[in-house]
């Protein structure tokens, strides 16, 4: 029987979450395996399915799904809040010692920079610039912060603010520092899957004097579509302490590594 909750926005990515999560970790699933999981029909599967593929997470075939060979997620967010949240707690840690009183901030889209939002509290004056309506919504009530908010056209499933008007918004920007994540790295590149956010990231760290990359080690080594920046076109990279030795020496060798314990 279809669950009687399926129609709102929060139940179905709750679900395209799971559906997700199941994937990843059995490599491919069918429709009706997918259908017993979830507890709705074949008919929302089948939706769901052609939501993710369509946002480049799975790869939809006849009778069934698979993962993709670059799926770590830059995807709704409610898929990302709920993702390795230790580790952004502990990599947000570490990417505040990069904060001072008085600079100014770009955060891009990511929960990892939502996790540093959370923290921003403890070294302001500060000027912070972000299109993601999640911080915005932390930062507005941070007392001696000035906030600015970078429109565009909103997408539901980011949460946040894109296209032409949130590229030229960054553009306008010069600011100390920027800190952005992303959906994949290995050794030398770091990769999204989704063009319209790899524009704004970019904007973004040209936009910076000091470019800060956070990532939690679920991400490394991966690829993903569409190339966003070398890793040493990064002044700093700060990652959790679940990557190996190996990788981290190869990244050591391109930028600043900072090592967050998790």
């Amino acid at each position: 029987m279809e669950d009687k909750s399926s129609g709102s926005a929060r139940s179905r990515n709750i679900r395209q979450q799971r559906i997700t999560d199941y994937v990843v970790k059995k490599g491919q699933a069918s429709a009706a395996e997918l259908a017993e999981l979830t507890g709705v029909s074949v008919m929302t599967v089948h939706r769901d399915l052609d939501e993710l593929a369509r946002r480049g997470l799975l790869r939809k075939y006849r009778g069934g799904v698979s993962a993709q060979p670059s799926t770590v997620f830059e995807s709704n967010t409610e898929y990302r809040l709920n993702a390795h949240v230790e580790a952004k707690a502990a990599i947000a840690r570490e990417a505040l010692r990069f904060v001072e009183p008085g600079m100014s901030i770009l955060l891009d889209d990511s929960t990892t920079a939502l996790a540093l939002a959370r923290l921003l509290h403890e070294v302001t004056p500060l000027t912070v610039a972000t299109n993601y309506l999640r911080a915005i919504d932390v930062l507005k009530h941070v007392d001696d912060l000035r906030l600015i908010a970078l429109g565009g056209d909103y997408s539901p499933t980011h949460d946040s603010f894109l296209g032409m008007p949130c590229l030229e918004a960054v553009e306008r920007l010069t600011v100390d520092a920027t800190f952005v994540s992303t959906s994949a790295m290995n050794s030398e590149m770091t990769y999204h899957q989704e063009p319209e956010i790899v524009m704004v990231k970019r904007a973004m760290l040209a936009s910076a004097g000091i470019r800060v990359l956070l990532m939690d080690s679920s991400k490394v080594p991966r690829t993903a579509l569409h190339r966003l920046a070398e890793v040493e076109d990064f002044h700093h990279l700060v990652i959790d302490s679940g990557v190996s030795k190996y990788v981290l020496s190869e990244l050591a060798d391109q930028t600043n590594v900072t090592l967050a314990e998790v």
